[in-house]
């Protein structure tokens, strides 16, 4: 990239997105074509087709999104795979149409079979089941992978795709039932110490371990990668490195500063038993995280904390 291109970033008041402007405002970069869901329907072709006719952006960040953890994936299983695949299809589309330089379609671990051999290996795509609660959500972002390299095969475009693992990090949704497990895990116990509540419970049995990484992290993989990568296949963003759940929520009670129990209600589903992807590939490539975790979740917990309360509407 140089440091004049026009820079379009789908989705840039999201978690992912927010933080890739950021980055890109630090390096120096200032001319942006950006709009949010107010402006722009990524879900209408005609009005992305007419966005990019006009703003002829030379580079394209796809960070829109309909996101949520497992009840929302669960629960709105019809509104995760419809409004992916369209502000997917859209984006992509338009981007080839209009002459866009380069594209990096950003996807999700959750991509991956359920019980594939881990670490998670690029390789493991398309081996077995998904998870039945994130499905269409998997199955969305599985059809990005496959877009991007179609039009590379078929057209020539140089459209590379992203896997991060789960994130965290400025700007993340912290909706009592659609939130992900880091930040809803900040949210319980918040409320818990401030209403010196006795327990506070973790959703099913706390055994499945995840990866997490700094969304400012996985910014940075970003930029390096739009620089760095122009082959075809995707590439794993994380730390190489996992707990579990039950020893997250323990450090989370330990930054919080809740001093009750922890109670798990083994009716609630676990989702995948382990998610931890490996990252070798990238490392090869010459990018490694930086964001202690412990350390990450404090300066986004000093950052919310005054928020997250039950009378705060901090919902997105």
């Amino acid at each position: 990239m140089h440091i004049n291109d026009k820079i379009y970033i789908a989705g840039h008041r999201g978690m992912v997105g927010s933080a890739i402007l950021r980055k890109l405002q630090t390096a120096g970069f200032a001319n942006f074509a950006l709009a949010d869901s107010s402006a722009l329907d990524l879900r209408n072709q005609l009005e992305v087709s007419e966005f990019f006719r006009r703003k002829k952006p030379d580079h394209v960040f796809l960070a829109a999104a309909k996101v949520g953890g497992i009840f929302a994936n669960d629960t709105y299983r019809a509104e995760f795979l419809y409004d992916n695949l369209m502000i997917q299809a859209n984006v992509i589309e338009s981007a080839y149409r209009h002459g866009v330089e380069k594209l990096m379609f950003l996807g999700s671990s959750c991509i991956y079979p359920k019980l594939a051999p881990q670490p998670l290996k690029e390789a493991a795509l398309l081996t077995g089941l998904l998870e039945p609660t994130n499905e269409p959500y998997a199955i969305a972002k599985i059809a990005g992978i496959k877009l991007c390299d179609a039009y590379r095969a078929q057209y020539g475009s140089n459209f590379i795709s992203v896997m991060p693992t789960n994130l965290y990090g400025p700007n993340d949704n912290y909706h009592p039932q659609n939130s992900h497990v880091l930040p809803a895990l900040l949210r319980k116990f918040h409320e818990a110490k401030i209403a010196n509540a006795p327990f506070v419970t973790l959703w099913g049995t706390g055994t499945p371990r995840r990866e997490f990484l700094h969304v400012d992290d996985l910014a940075d993989a970003c930029f390096y990668l739009m620089q760095h990568y122009n082959e075809p296949a995707f590439v794993n963003i994380g730390t190489g490195e996992d707990l579990p759940i039950f020893e997250l929520a323990l450090m989370v009670q330990r930054i919080v500063g809740y001093h009750g129990t922890i109670q798990h209600d083994p009716s609630k589903p676990d989702g995948t038993p382990r998610k931890l992807l490996d990252v070798s590939k990238l490392t090869g490539l010459g990018w490694k995280a930086k964001i202690n975790l412990e350390a990450g979740i404090q300066a986004v917990y000093q950052e919310v904390k005054d928020k997250l309360n039950p009378q705060a509407s901090l919902t997105s």
